[in-house]
């Protein structure tokens, strides 16, 4: 069996860490609620701080209800988890048989009168060695009512695209580099390059070339023998200039 340990700022109350559950068989998810992460990418196998942002609260019955709650549940591979407090004064973890961190809680005692707060959750992780691939960290938001009548349980777990599930965060694991030219290889198809390549100047894969500056992309498309790369294959080496 796994363990949940709760860590508080002050002793305000005792974590519900998995009322979550029963909460969302029960209560319908109405939204203008958002939880994606904000950080363009992670390093692999490096020590990061990834950032959540919780752009609103939730809509029940015509009612703004402030976010008190939000748990993220941790993918596997990732290590080091160390959550940061914040707004949110109390920090619950659940760990499973081996002690890895498979969840973090960030909750609040008090509820605002009203939805007016963007919040930002920063948690402190180890990403996989596993350069160009997505991390899925499927997230629940709790809102409640100031007087703590009325709770409502957003579920942000679905694929991108999905249109009847809100989508989880993700986040892109980015390869280690050094200033100036880099050579990797692609594990597998890599199709979003405006997201892994987004602060490169230029992606070399053959005679085949990429940038996220229009301009360079003019260059490339009037340069004779030299096509544009729009997406890259598993197996393929690449050269990055960063």
């Amino acid at each position: 069996m796994g363990r949940s340990t709760v860590y508080r700022r002050t002793p305000v109350r005792k974590q519900r860490f998995f009322l979550l559950a029963s909460l969302l068989l029960a209560i319908p998810a109405i939204a203008q609620a958002h939880v994606s992460i904000k950080t363009s990418g992670a390093f692999a196998d490096v020590s990061d701080v990834v950032v959540f942002g919780v752009g609103h609260g939730c809509e029940s019955d015509g009612a703004n209800l402030d976010t008190t709650s939000v748990t993220v549940e941790i993918p596997k591979g990732v290590t080091s988890v160390r959550p940061e407090l914040g707004v949110f004064d109390d920090i619950s973890l659940e760990t499973d048989k081996t002690g890895a961190v498979v969840a973090v809680t960030w909750s609040k005692s008090r509820a605002l009168e009203d939805d007016i707060a963007y919040y930002e959750l920063r948690l402190r992780l180890k990403a996989p060695d596993a350069p160009f691939s997505t991390l899925t960290f499927p997230a629940h938001q709790t809102c409640s009512s100031a007087d703590g009548k009325t709770e409502q349980v957003v579920d942000w777990v679905g694929d991108e695209g999905d249109t009847d599930v809100e989508p989880a965060p993700t986040l892109r694991v980015l390869p280690a580099r050094f200033p100036g030219w880099n050579k990797f290889k692609v594990a597998d198809d890599l199709s979003d390059l405006a997201g892994f390549f987004a602060d490169a100047e230029i992606v070399w894969a053959g005679k085949s070339a990429y940038s996220i500056n229009p301009a360079t992309m003019d260059l490339i498309a009037e340069t004779e023998g030299v096509s544009s790369l729009s997406k890259i294959k598993s197996g393929t080496e690449i050269w990055v200039k960063y």
